[in-house]
């Protein structure tokens, strides 16, 4: 079981799959809070080049080996899941690194899930990294 305390705590960088460039949405203002708060925000959308002012990268296999990521945040439809844990599986085997996958409200998959845990890649299902940062007294 992993304390979600303790992760958020100790935690420094933080890819954000599926981060929207529109300001509006749920993943920019996430990302925004947690930047704002610390941490250093990764942008994964293939469709933009920085989000935030960081560089954004077409996916997680993309960001550069020298960027730690401690946690991978997502935001994209639970059919999406399956690939991202593959895509942390191969980025694992080349960088030695393994982050543990965040999964938003209503985005966990049981499959993505039972694949990581079988990689051995933690997981956290179906909480908020706004709402569960907002509850800590650092």
């Amino acid at each position: 079981m992993i304390d979600i305390a303790d992760l958020l705590r100790q935690s420094h960088t933080i890819a954000v799959v599926g981060l929207s460039q529109r300001p509006d949405r749920t993943s920019h203002k996430i990302a925004a809070y947690l930047q704002e708060v610390g941490y250093r925000i990764v942008p994964v959308n293939p469709h933009a080049e920085s989000l935030l002012g960081e560089t954004a990268y077409p996916s997680l296999e993309q960001i550069p080996e020298s960027i730690n990521i401690d946690i991978v945040d997502v935001f994209r439809r639970p059919q999406f899941m399956p690939g991202i844990v593959e895509e942390a599986i191969a980025r694992r085997e080349r960088t030695g690194q393994n982050p543990v996958i965040w999964t938003q409200i209503g985005v966990s998959s049981f499959e993505a899930e039972q694949r990581a845990d079988e990689a051995g890649i933690p997981y956290v299902r179906n909480r908020c990294t706004l709402v569960e940062h907002s509850q800590l007294a650092f």
